[in-house]
């Protein structure tokens, strides 16, 4: 994304992301000459006994056990812990959305159309949209003159063609606005603007406890892993990854009898947890790996699933100039990249780079962009 209009002071901009049970902060100084971090944050565990909640001002860390009942009361110690600081308050605030549905494609200025749309895109990731409605409209309350900014994890993607985001599935049901979404893409935009200058055919393998790998080609994207939600592709932490279409069949006739036990089994239950029997923690596992074959199994399925979805990125690029890993996984499970890495030499020559995934700062470059025609020299009360 690109910088505020040139000539124009740096604005105070505050990224949000949630996860089903937690909410990362950012407050950051954006303007012509980059962005600065003037403090982070997290509130974790959030609806359970043991939260906990850390913030950090450079070097400055604060820690505390706090019991947070919702993200709405998240989101306030978030903003009172920036009041105490005495940091600026912000003058805009972006969201990070999974998906945007069907019609909000793009990053998007907040307005009631929009709002509308971001209701119904529920039903394409239970797991992360209504914690997501919940800090955006708790923002709304608390600061409703403040532009409120929607950025989608979906919006990289695009750019893809028709061949790899159509499903070979009858008209009325692609009607129903079932393809190929694609996620991770905030994560994506970051790891290009660390690219200076940008390969033509690069995949990024975004291993966390979500994992995805995506093709891109002259900074756009070609194909991804995850499709409609981000259930898909590889397996995950505790999601399943790809199937059998016949498997869900197969288990509605035999005791899986509605949505939400599918669900529960497919994204909480699966993966890497499922395999193991464990955990869904690559680095519980690999302390195991040796002693416990069912952990073995697991980390042995998840480096070939993604060194499949490599090669086939690689196909569908014709090539590779340069992997990138990132995430949790993919930046600090060195072991495991060289297992992945293990078996692609036949791609031919390629550079391969572990770069950190800046969503949160990618958030507040994409608010700032969008909402600098709106900034004025107005201070916004919290």
């Amino acid at each position: 994304m690109g910088r505020l209009n040139r000539g124009r002071a740096a604005q105070p901009v505050l990224a949000l992301n949630c996860g089903s049970s937690s909410l990362k902060f950012g407050l950051y100084l954006c303007g012509d000459a980059g962005e600065e971090l003037l403090g982070e944050g997290e509130a974790e565990e959030i609806g359970r006994q043991h939260a906990s909640f850390w913030f950090r001002t450079g070097e400055d860390r604060h820690q505390e056990q706090t019991a947070f009942p919702d993200h709405e009361a998240a989101l306030s110690r978030a903003f009172a812990i920036l009041g105490e600081r005495k940091l600026p308050v912000p003058a805009a605030i972006g969201h990070r959305f999974v998906p945007g549905g069907r019609q909000i494609r793009e990053h998007q200025v907040l307005t009631p159309a929009v709002m509308e749309q971001l209701r119904a895109a529920a039903a394409f990731a239970p797991l992360h949209v209504p914690s997501a409605l919940a800090v955006l409209e708790a923002a709304q309350r608390k600061v409703p003159k403040t532009p409120q900014i929607v950025c989608l994890d979906t919006a990289f993607h695009r750019t893809m063609p028709d061949l790899a985001k159509v499903y070979a599935l009858p008209a009325g049901i692609r009607s129903l606005g079932v393809g190929r979404y694609g996620f991770h893409g905030l994560s994506l935009e970051s790891i290009m603007a660390q690219l200076q200058p940008v390969p033509e055919r690069v995949v990024v393998a975004h291993l966390g406890n979500g994992s995805s790998i995506t093709a891109i080609r002259n900074s756009a994207s070609v194909d991804t892993t995850m499709g409609l939600t981000p259930t898909g592709g590889v397996m995950m932490g505790s999601r399943c990854g790809d199937l059998d279409p016949g498997i869900v069949v197969y288990l509605m006739r035999n005791g899986f009898t509605t949505a939400d036990e599918l669900e529960i089994a497919f994204n909480r239950e699966s993966g890497l947890l499922g395999v193991s029997e464990i955990t869904s923690d690559v680095r519980d596992l690999l302390k195991v790996r040796k002693e416990d074959a069912r952990a073995d199994l697991a980390l042995r399925m998840f480096c070939y699933q993604i060194r499949k979805a490599i090669a086939a990125m690689a196909g569908a690029l014709g090539g590779i100039d340069l992997l990138v890993f990132t995430g949790g996984i993919g930046e600090h499970a060195g072991e495991l990249r060289d297992e992945i890495c293990q078996g692609l030499d036949f791609i031919g020559p390629y550079t391969v780079r572990v770069l950190p995934s800046r969503e949160d700062l990618q958030i507040a470059r994409i608010t700032a962009t969008l909402a600098s025609s709106q900034f004025g020299e107005r201070s916004l009360q919290s």
